[in-house]
């Protein structure tokens, strides 16, 4: 299964951020929409980075409350990971697991097409495992 399938059920948008914004103003998109992570853009669909959660956290631990007020580039990660549409949910996990996040962004001709959580991936492969386990069932109770 590849990563289509989970945009496929979940879909596409994404919700994402201006580089010039502050870590208040994310902080409170995050809340409102109860995400873990914005997609940094520097134009429409161009990814120049990613801001999650943690960022935040890490931010606020090491500066104080006003960190609040930098800037989302000042605490973005700009090295982001992504994936492409044809890639196995398999690929993603083992990219999630080895590189210790949560979301990546999904690019389609270098532009932004979707997004993809851990929760994501785990609920599509848990749908999978179910499938496969049902089939069996069926398979052995015919046999």
């Amino acid at each position: 299964m590849t990563v289509r399938g989970i945009l496929a059920t979940k879909g596409r948008d994404v919700v994402t951020i201006s580089p010039n914004r502050t870590l208040a103003d994310a902080a409170l998109v995050l809340s409102e929409r109860g995400l873990g992570a914005l997609v940094v853009v520097g134009s429409p669909d161009e990814v120049i980075g990613i801001l999650s959660e943690r960022d935040i956290v890490r931010s606020v631990a090491a500066r104080g409350p006003g960190a609040l007020g930098e800037t989302v580039r000042q605490n973005m990660t700009a090295d982001v990971v992504t994936t492409v549409e044809s890639a196995t949910v398999q690929t993603v996990m083992a990219q999630m697991t080895d590189g210790r996040f949560r979301h990546v962004p999904v690019l389609d001709g270098g532009k932004l097409a979707g997004i993809v959580s851990i929760g994501d991936v785990v609920k599509y492969r848990l749908a999978e495992m179910e499938s496969e386990q049902q089939a069996l069932r069926e398979y052995i109770a015919t046999a």
